[in-house]
Protein backbone atom coordinates (compact mmCIF):
# COMPACT_ATOMS: atom_id res chain seq x y z
CA UNK A 1 0.00 0.00 0.00
CA UNK A 2 1.03 3.65 -0.84
CA UNK A 3 -0.10 7.25 -0.59
CA UNK A 4 1.42 10.07 -2.02
CA UNK A 5 1.47 13.55 0.29
CA UNK A 6 3.45 16.45 1.78
CA UNK A 7 6.56 15.94 3.02
CA UNK A 8 6.34 18.90 5.69
CA UNK A 9 4.63 22.53 5.52
CA UNK A 10 6.02 25.33 3.84
CA UNK A 11 5.83 28.93 2.50
CA UNK A 12 6.72 30.92 -0.90
CA UNK A 13 6.09 34.26 -1.59
CA UNK A 14 6.02 36.34 -4.87
CA UNK A 15 4.39 39.06 -6.29
CA UNK A 16 2.11 39.99 -9.69
CA UNK A 17 1.43 43.43 -10.34
CA UNK A 18 1.98 44.60 -6.64
CA UNK A 19 -0.31 41.71 -5.22
CA UNK A 20 1.32 40.36 -2.63
CA UNK A 21 0.32 36.14 -2.75
CA UNK A 22 1.89 33.86 -0.11
CA UNK A 23 1.17 30.44 -0.65
CA UNK A 24 1.51 27.59 2.40
CA UNK A 25 0.94 24.09 1.76
CA UNK A 26 1.44 20.93 4.69
CA UNK A 27 0.72 17.51 5.31
CA UNK A 28 -2.63 16.93 7.36
CA UNK A 29 -4.30 13.76 8.01
CA UNK A 30 -8.30 15.23 9.17
CA UNK A 31 -10.79 18.09 8.42
CA UNK A 32 -10.01 18.96 11.68
CA UNK A 33 -5.95 19.40 11.33
CA UNK A 34 -6.96 20.67 7.89
CA UNK A 35 -8.78 23.60 9.14
CA UNK A 36 -6.66 23.73 12.33
CA UNK A 37 -3.77 24.55 9.68
CA UNK A 38 -6.46 27.19 7.71
CA UNK A 39 -7.04 29.08 10.93
CA UNK A 40 -2.88 29.34 11.78
CA UNK A 41 -2.17 30.88 8.31
CA UNK A 42 -5.77 32.91 9.29
CA UNK A 43 -4.30 34.27 12.42
CA UNK A 44 -0.66 34.75 11.01
CA UNK A 45 -2.07 37.27 8.06
CA UNK A 46 -5.10 38.34 9.73
CA UNK A 47 -4.27 41.72 7.73
CA UNK A 48 -4.11 40.70 4.95
CA UNK A 49 -7.18 40.63 1.70
CA UNK A 50 -7.53 37.02 1.11
CA UNK A 51 -7.12 34.16 2.77
CA UNK A 52 -8.14 31.68 0.27
CA UNK A 53 -7.31 27.13 0.94
CA UNK A 54 -8.26 24.06 -0.28
CA UNK A 55 -7.53 21.15 1.26
CA UNK A 56 -7.90 17.27 0.08
CA UNK A 57 -7.91 14.01 1.96
CA UNK A 58 -7.62 10.25 1.09
CA UNK A 59 -11.01 9.39 1.39
CA UNK A 60 -11.64 11.96 -1.33
CA UNK A 61 -12.98 14.00 1.28
CA UNK A 62 -12.03 17.89 -0.30
CA UNK A 63 -13.16 21.51 0.20
CA UNK A 64 -12.25 25.07 -0.97
CA UNK A 65 -12.82 28.71 -0.53
CA UNK A 66 -12.55 31.82 -2.41
CA UNK A 67 -12.71 34.10 0.37
CA UNK A 68 -14.06 36.95 -0.94
CA UNK A 69 -12.51 36.38 -4.37
CA UNK A 70 -14.58 36.17 -7.51
CA UNK A 71 -16.41 32.76 -7.33
CA UNK A 72 -13.72 30.31 -9.26
CA UNK A 73 -10.68 32.17 -8.92
CA UNK A 74 -9.26 31.39 -6.16
CA UNK A 75 -10.21 28.25 -3.95
CA UNK A 76 -11.05 25.70 -7.52
CA UNK A 77 -7.00 26.93 -9.10
CA UNK A 78 -5.94 25.76 -5.78
CA UNK A 79 -7.69 22.53 -5.42
CA UNK A 80 -6.81 22.06 -9.28
CA UNK A 81 -3.21 21.57 -8.03
CA UNK A 82 -3.44 18.86 -5.36
CA UNK A 83 -6.05 17.12 -7.92
CA UNK A 84 -3.47 17.45 -10.38
CA UNK A 85 -0.41 16.75 -8.49
CA UNK A 86 -1.71 12.87 -7.56
CA UNK A 87 -1.47 14.01 -4.00
CA UNK A 88 -4.18 13.86 -0.84
CA UNK A 89 -4.18 14.67 2.73
CA UNK A 90 -2.86 17.97 2.61
CA UNK A 91 -4.05 21.62 2.50
CA UNK A 92 -2.61 24.51 1.06
CA UNK A 93 -3.76 28.39 1.43
CA UNK A 94 -2.94 31.19 -0.39
CA UNK A 95 -2.78 34.88 1.38
CA UNK A 96 -3.03 38.02 -1.00
CA UNK A 97 -2.21 41.66 -0.06
CA UNK A 98 -3.96 43.55 -2.84
CA UNK A 99 -1.65 45.84 -4.53
CA UNK A 100 -3.72 48.35 -6.09
CA UNK A 101 -4.05 46.85 -9.67
CA UNK A 102 -6.67 44.49 -10.76
CA UNK A 103 -6.03 41.35 -12.06
CA UNK A 104 -9.00 39.94 -14.11
CA UNK A 105 -10.44 36.61 -13.63
CA UNK A 106 -8.14 35.14 -15.94
CA UNK A 107 -5.13 36.76 -13.77
CA UNK A 108 -6.53 35.83 -10.21
CA UNK A 109 -6.69 32.07 -11.68
CA UNK A 110 -3.16 31.71 -12.68
CA UNK A 111 -1.70 33.92 -9.43
CA UNK A 112 -3.48 31.63 -7.24
CA UNK A 113 -2.52 28.43 -8.98
CA UNK A 114 1.10 29.56 -9.56
CA UNK A 115 1.12 30.29 -5.71
CA UNK A 116 -0.35 26.73 -4.77
CA UNK A 117 2.35 24.95 -7.01
CA UNK A 118 5.50 26.74 -5.45
CA UNK A 119 4.30 25.88 -2.15
CA UNK A 120 3.75 22.86 -3.08
CA UNK A 121 7.00 22.22 -4.48
CA UNK A 122 8.69 23.85 -1.56
CA UNK A 123 6.72 21.46 0.95
CA UNK A 124 7.95 18.57 -1.61
CA UNK A 125 5.57 15.30 -3.13
CA UNK A 126 6.52 12.18 -1.30
CA UNK A 127 5.41 8.75 -1.49
CA UNK A 128 4.63 6.94 1.35
CA UNK A 129 4.87 3.19 1.58
CA UNK A 130 3.64 0.65 4.23
CA UNK A 131 6.83 -0.97 5.61
CA UNK A 132 6.96 -4.47 7.72
CA UNK A 133 9.47 -4.13 10.66
CA UNK A 134 11.29 -7.09 12.08
CA UNK A 135 13.85 -8.24 14.50
CA UNK A 136 16.59 -10.71 13.56
CA UNK A 137 19.05 -12.08 15.74
CA UNK A 138 22.09 -14.14 14.38
CA UNK A 139 25.79 -15.36 14.63
CA UNK A 140 28.11 -12.97 13.32
CA UNK A 141 29.45 -14.90 10.50
CA UNK A 142 25.19 -14.82 9.00
CA UNK A 143 24.96 -11.03 9.75
CA UNK A 144 27.66 -10.96 7.14
CA UNK A 145 25.91 -13.53 4.98
CA UNK A 146 22.98 -10.84 5.54
CA UNK A 147 24.42 -7.44 4.90
CA UNK A 148 24.12 -8.36 1.08
CA UNK A 149 20.58 -8.22 1.40
CA UNK A 150 20.11 -5.21 3.33
CA UNK A 151 21.45 -3.03 0.22
CA UNK A 152 19.36 -5.57 -2.80
CA UNK A 153 15.73 -4.75 -0.81
CA UNK A 154 16.65 -1.12 0.03
CA UNK A 155 16.43 -2.56 3.95
CA UNK A 156 15.36 0.50 6.64
CA UNK A 157 17.88 -0.05 9.71
CA UNK A 158 16.07 1.10 12.81
CA UNK A 159 19.09 -0.21 15.12
CA UNK A 160 21.50 -2.98 16.09
CA UNK A 161 22.80 -4.60 18.79
CA UNK A 162 26.15 -7.05 19.19
CA UNK A 163 26.83 -9.03 22.13
CA UNK A 164 27.33 -12.54 21.87
CA UNK A 165 24.56 -12.85 18.93
CA UNK A 166 23.61 -9.59 16.62
CA UNK A 167 20.43 -8.03 16.96
CA UNK A 168 19.20 -5.98 13.99
CA UNK A 169 15.79 -3.89 13.63
CA UNK A 170 15.10 -3.50 9.80
CA UNK A 171 12.14 -2.76 8.32
CA UNK A 172 11.02 -3.87 4.16
CA UNK A 173 8.63 -2.73 1.84
CA UNK A 174 5.79 -4.79 2.64
CA UNK A 175 5.51 -6.94 -0.55
CA UNK A 176 9.09 -7.90 -0.24
CA UNK A 177 8.88 -9.16 3.62
CA UNK A 178 7.93 -12.78 2.67
CA UNK A 179 10.86 -12.50 -0.02
CA UNK A 180 13.33 -11.72 2.48
CA UNK A 181 12.67 -14.42 5.01
CA UNK A 182 12.69 -16.95 2.53
CA UNK A 183 16.11 -15.75 1.59
CA UNK A 184 17.20 -15.27 5.24
CA UNK A 185 16.22 -19.25 5.16
CA UNK A 186 17.82 -20.02 2.31
CA UNK A 187 21.39 -18.61 3.27
CA UNK A 188 21.04 -19.05 6.90
CA UNK A 189 18.70 -21.72 7.28
CA UNK A 190 17.35 -21.66 11.10
CA UNK A 191 20.26 -20.77 12.64
CA UNK A 192 18.94 -17.40 12.48
CA UNK A 193 15.87 -15.81 14.63
CA UNK A 194 13.51 -13.36 12.57
CA UNK A 195 10.29 -12.20 14.48
CA UNK A 196 8.14 -9.07 12.82
CA UNK A 197 7.46 -6.39 15.22
CA UNK A 198 4.89 -3.90 13.80
CA UNK A 199 3.85 -1.97 10.56
CA UNK A 200 4.52 1.60 9.70
CA UNK A 201 4.23 4.11 6.73
CA UNK A 202 7.82 5.45 5.59
CA UNK A 203 8.73 7.66 2.44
Amino acid sequence: MEYITLSEAAETTFTEKRSVFIGNAGPVKSVEEAMAFVSAIRGKYGDATHNTYAYMLSDGTARYSDDGEPQGTAGIPILSVIQKGGFTDAAIVVTRYFGGILLGAGGLVRAYGAAARDAVKAARVVTYSQYTEFRIVCSYSDYQRLIPLREQLAVKEDGSEFSDKVTLFWAVKEESYRYLCDKINELCGARVSVEMTGTRYSA
